[in-house]
């Protein structure tokens, strides 16, 4: 008898071992010194590809960071047109 009994069992799991180690060290590299900014959603890129749950933390972790990119880049326009 098999431990997992197919092989699309196998890929899930091995996709959460990737992905939540990737998440883990990208949570870790928040107070070490490092890219977290990369490594978290990379991390969660992974675990998408399988968990539902992922998918929908990462289109709010896009949305946030297209929220705060398009406000840096109106607020320096308006700093550089006060000039």
């Amino acid at each position: 008898m098999t431990i997992f009994k197919t092989y699309k069992q196998a890929r899930r799991i091995v996709i959460a071992i990737i992905g939540f180690t990737i998440l883990i060290i990208g949570i870790t590299l928040i107070v070490l010194p490092g890219p977290a900014f990369l490594v978290i959603p990379l991390g969660l890129i992974i675990l998408a590809t399988e968990f539902i749950w992922a998918k929908r933390l990462l289109k709010h972790v896009r949305k946030r960071f297209n929220i705060s990119r398009n406000y840096n880049f109106t607020k320096r326009l308006r700093q550089y047109f006060k000039k």
